[in-house]
C-alpha cells in the first residue's frame, strides 16, 4: 500500500471501521487536550506566551511545548500554571472521555468553581 491509500484514524472511525487506539495515541490526545486548555485560558486572559511564562517562572518555549501537546507537565508545574492563569485546573479522567479545564477563580475564593454545562474545557 502506498501513502495515497492511507486513511487517517479519524477517517477510519467515520467510515465505521474498527480503530484500535494505542497507548501512545491516547497519551498524545491527553497532552493535546491539556495544551488546548492552557491556550484557551491564556487567550481568555489576553496573555502572551512570554507573559504566562514569566508568571509561571518558566520559559516561553516551555509554554509553547505544552500548548502544542509536545510535553506533559508535572503536577508541581500544573500547579504553577493554574496559579499563573488565575484559575483552578479540573482534570476528569473517565474511561473514553477525558477533559482538562481551567476555571477562573471567584473573587475571594481560591477553590474550584462549579462547572457549568457550557463551561470551557478541552477533551481528549
Amino acid at each position: 500500500m502506498n501513502h495515497s491509500q492511507w486513511k487517517t484514524h479519524r477517517t477510519r472511525k467515520l467510515l465505521g471501521e474498527q480503530v484500535e487506539e494505542t497507548p501512545a495515541y491516547v497519551d498524545a490526545g491527553y497532552a493535546f487536550a491539556l495544551g488546548q486548555a492552557v491556550y484557551d485560558r491564556r487567550k481568555e486572559l489576553g496573555l502572551s506566551q512570554s507573559e504566562l511564562a514569566r508568571r509561571a517562572s518558566m520559559t516561553q518555549p516551555q509554554i509553547s511545548n505544552i500548548e502544542g501537546g509536545d510535553s506533559v507537565p508535572t503536577l508541581p508545574l500544573l500547579t504553577r500554571l493554574a496559579k499563573a492563569l488565575d484559575a483552578s485546573l479540573t482534570i476528569d479522567l473517565d474511561g473514553d472521555s477525558s477533559t482538562f479545564a481551567f476555571r477562573a477563580h471567584d473573587d475571594g475564593d481560591d477553590g474550584p468553581e462549579e462547572i457549568p454545562p457550557s463551561g470551557r474545557s478541552s477533551a481528549a
